[in-house]
């Protein structure tokens, strides 16, 4: 009795976990998105068999996958955003940055301006923040400040957690003075642009 007592909160568990993580939208984003997810999954075993870094830098993008997919983003957004992560991560230990200079702040455009519409509409939706004004030029003027100023904030994170890297776990991640303001100017300029779309990227708009 007792083991079918486990086995049924296990199984409604596991249901809970797949309703939360699911990504509800068209099929293709919604395969994207699966297959994302496999493949960092994927990643992850192998980096194993790599380094330290490899098995960081996947446990890090399986996370942040996991974020996007509780984030109340549209699919197509979330299923691009996790495809993202995980090119960005793979371009890392490929050296692929090295090769071609301008994938790396592509990737911080990108990544950068998506993860900050993701903190701007988790605080809008949440009621932490209300519009000071009822004038839409106002509130939306707020709303690509606010998403541009989160991404300045993760922006230096990111840069931060690569000088950690660098320092603590493995000298050839890429670092430096020019490096790091292109990363920056890339992130930012990411960020306000996704401040400008967020009502389209944001599932219902992103405010509640």
């Amino acid at each position: 009795m007792a083991a079918e007592t486990h086995g049924g909160l296990a199984a409604r568990l596991w249901q809970e976990a797949v309703r939360t993580l699911r990504v509800d939208g068209p099929l293709p984003a919604r395969l994207l998105a699966d297959a994302a997810a496999l493949l960092t999954l994927l990643s992850l075993v192998l980096g194993l068999w790599d380094s330290t870094v490899a098995v960081a830098l996947y446990a890090l993008v399986l996370l942040g996958q996991t974020v996007v997919r509780l984030a109340p983003l549209r699919a197509p957004v979330q299923a691009g955003t996790a495809v993202t992560l995980l090119f960005a991560a793979w371009a890392a230990m490929l050296d692929a940055y090295q090769l071609i200079p301008w994938l790396d702040l592509m990737a911080h455009v990108v990544a950068t301006g998506l993860l900050a519409a993701i903190v701007a509409a988790a605080l809008l939706r949440g009621g932490w923040l209300r519009p000071g004004s009822t004038a839409t030029s106002a509130v939306r003027t707020g709303q690509t400040l606010l998403t541009a100023g989160l991404g300045a904030l993760l922006a230096v994170l990111w840069e931060v957690g690569e000088w950690f890297g660098h320092t603590l776990l493995d000298p050839a991640i890429q670092v430096g003075y020019e490096d790091t303001v292109g990363d920056l100017a890339a992130g930012v300029l990411g960020s306000l642009l996704a401040g400008l779309f967020l009502d389209r990227l944001v599932k219902d708009g992103p405010w509640p």
